[in-house]
Parts: structure tokens; sequence; C-alpha cells
């Protein structure tokens, strides 16, 4: 698809991603909508706009598209205010195409069959990757089907839900050579003090709950189950975690021998014949450590792991979450770009769900779940 120019020629229009938080929206719409701006880093790709192109402008946290634009000028550099917390300093004039609210915006799930980031993924999760900073170059085709939904659901809206938290903004990263990481803040030091008896114990049986819901969830599935060799005698409404319907005695060996160790450390697998479809952490506790390192030593050891990996902790550490899986030590790995985050109470609405509808779900549900870890450049 192209557009006409001034001579009425025909010219190759070029669509770029570029990725707002709930905040950034609201701001760039409050000042009137005719400015798009991006971090000094991305000035040499911002120059490269010619008017015409078409920004698809997609909101983070909450994983949808919510409008295009249009660009209509040469782009430029200013630091007149627009936005609150950066200057976003190279900018190009636009004009709104479409524009949605978060609750009528486009889940990008939705366009999964249709977008070429989806395609061919040997780990589910490594579609974020393709959302990790803006502005970025996007396929023609790709462009075209996301300016065709958008405005689709600009003629005929769909009230979907926002989750408050997950639109506002998420820790912010910090570009590096190894990509956006986020460093540790000054509150971060709780992350290493001892846990009040009386907590562990209460965090021990939450981890303990949601483990068993991870089994039962698969299991119900059809799918055979591991849970953690160290904690298959805790008990669950009077039931060992290792006697839970579909557990594995063994698991497959497809692994180097210390790969295979740390496997069979992961809280909750989900296995179908010799194919690991699902690796669970559990985190309930204040640090979030253990798993992320048991995680990041097997992308260590394997570095083209295909399993795709899930980190379910409670609602309130969502952005811990983040800013733990960005950090320096697991961004080197790529460890965002491979693992979601699945909150508590989503496990427990799916298992809650019961009777026979959990035998009918497949594993690639799990991407309505969770949310990719990657922290976008907004």
């Amino acid at each position: 698809m192209g557009y006409m120019d001034g001579s009425t020629q025909q010219v190759a229009r070029t669509y770029w991603l570029d990725l707002f938080t709930g905040k950034t929206w609201a701001e760039f719409l409050e000042a009137g909508a005719e400015v798009s701006g991006f971090r000094e880093t991305r000035c040499t790709t911002v120059f490269r706009m010619n008017h015409g192109d078409y920004l698809l402008c997609y909101l983070t946290g909450i994983s949808r598209w919510i409008g295009v634009l249009e660009v209509t000028g040469a782009a430029f550099k200013s630091t007149d205010p627009v936005w609150k917390d950066e200057d976003f300093p190279c900018r190009v004039p636009v004009r709104v195409v479409s524009a949605l609210k978060p609750e009528t915006a486009v889940p990008v799930l939705d366009l999964r069959d249709k977008l070429s980031v989806f395609q061919g993924l040997k780990n589910p999760n490594l579609w974020s990757g393709a959302f990790r900073g803006s502005p970025a170059k996007w396929t023609p085709a790709d462009g075209e089907a996301i300016v065709a939904a958008v405005a689709d659901a600009a003629a005929h809206p769909t009230i979907r839900p926002v989750d408050a938290k997950k639109l506002a903004r998420r820790p912010i990263a910090v570009a590096t050579d190894i990509g956006p990481i986020t460093i540790p803040g000054d509150d971060d030091g709780d992350e290493l003090q001892e846990v009040p008896l009386g907590e562990e114990i209460a965090a021990t049986t939450v981890h303990t709950e949601i483990q068993a819901l991870l089994l039962k969830l698969g299991s119900a599935m059809g799918l055979d189950v591991w849970v953690a060799g160290n904690d298959r005698n805790r008990m669950y409404l009077g039931t060992a975690l290792g006697a839970m319907p579909g557990m594995r005695d063994k698991l497959p060996t497809q692994f180097a021998a210390h790969a295979q160790k740390i496997v069979s450390l992961i809280d909750v697998l989900w296995l179908d014949g010799p194919a690991i479809v699902a690796a669970f952490e559990v985190e309930s506790t204040t640090s979030i450590y253990s798993g992320l390192l048991r995680m990041a030593d097997l992308l260590a050891l394997q570095p083209n792991v295909s399993i795709p990996l899930y980190i379910v902790a409670p609602d309130d550490r969502r952005d811990r979450v983040f800013q733990e899986v960005n950090r320096p030590t697991f961004s080197r790995l790529g460890l965002a770009e491979v693992c979601g985050y699945i909150p508590f109470s989503a496990i427990r609405e799916e298992v809650g769900k019961g009777g026979r509808y959990l035998q009918y779900l497949r594993p690639g549900f799990l991407a309505e779940l969770a949310e990719p870890c990657v922290i976008e450049e907004a």
C-alpha cells in the first residue's frame, strides 16, 4: 500500500512501531496529538521517516494497539514540553489516522495469526522481543493488518476491561549495549532481608497452593505434570504434591546433565509426551531471586531453550518481577524476552472455573494470561 505525494506519484509507505505508555499516550493527546517523540538514542532512525509513513501506536503494559498516526513532515529535534517525565527530543509532526481508548484498543494477541512476529517462534513468549523499542520498521503486510484492525475497532468498538496497574508505567529502562535494563533503586534493599518466621510460613503455604493449582490445571488439560523434587512431600488439602494426578516419575532426558538437574528443580512443569510445554516458577516471598536464578542458569546452559517460561507471583509484586527480570545479570541472557509474568489471581480464577471447562483448554491459553516481561523503551 502507498500514498500519493504532491505530484500524484504513488509512493511506498513505511510502517513504524511507536510505543506509548498509558501516561505518554494521554499526554500526547492533551498536547494536541500533533507530534510524536522518541529518545535521543533513536534519532538516526527517526530521521529516516518520511512524509506519509504510518506510526503504529502500541500501548505497553496492556499490550494493545491504540492508534495509527501519519507522518506529515520532516523529523526535527525539540525539547518543547509535551511529556512530563522525559523530553523525547527526536520528533516528527503527525496527524491522527485512527485513535482508540485503552478500553477499546486492539489486543495484540487478537492478531497473532496475522502478524509475522508471532510466526516460527521456538518459544511462544519470544514475540514480545519485537516490542522492545521504538521506532522500529515493520513489514508492510503487518502494518496493513494493524491499520485495518484499528480502523475496524474504531468503527465497531468493543469494550474490554483494563487493568489499571498494567496500564501504569513500567519500571524505567536504561539503554545499554546489551539492551534496556533496570537498575536497583534505594528501595530495593528488602530483597535480601530475612523474612520473619511467621511470614515465611504463610508464604510457603501460598507457594504450595499455587503449585497445587498449576498441577491441577495441567492435569485437567490432559497433560502430565512435574513438581520439583524437593517439594514432592509438601501437602495441599491433604494430598502430597508428588501424588497429584498426572505426576511424572521422571523427566525426559532432552538436556545436558547440568541443565537437566536445573529443570528438575523448577517448581512446576507441564509435559506433553517428551515435550515440556510450560515451566513455572512460583515466587511468593519478598525475594524473587531463586526462580529467576534457576531460569537464568537454564538459559546460560541451554541458550536456545524452547520451553515457555513463566514467573507466577502475587498481583502486587508485578512491578518487582519486571525490575528483577530486567536487571543486567538477567538481561544479558535475554531472560525477559522468553519469560512471562502471571499473577496469582489469574491462576486461581482459571482453576476456579472448574468443571468440564478445564479439559478443553490448551497450553496456548497461557499467552492470554501471561504478560511479557520485556520493558519497552516507550
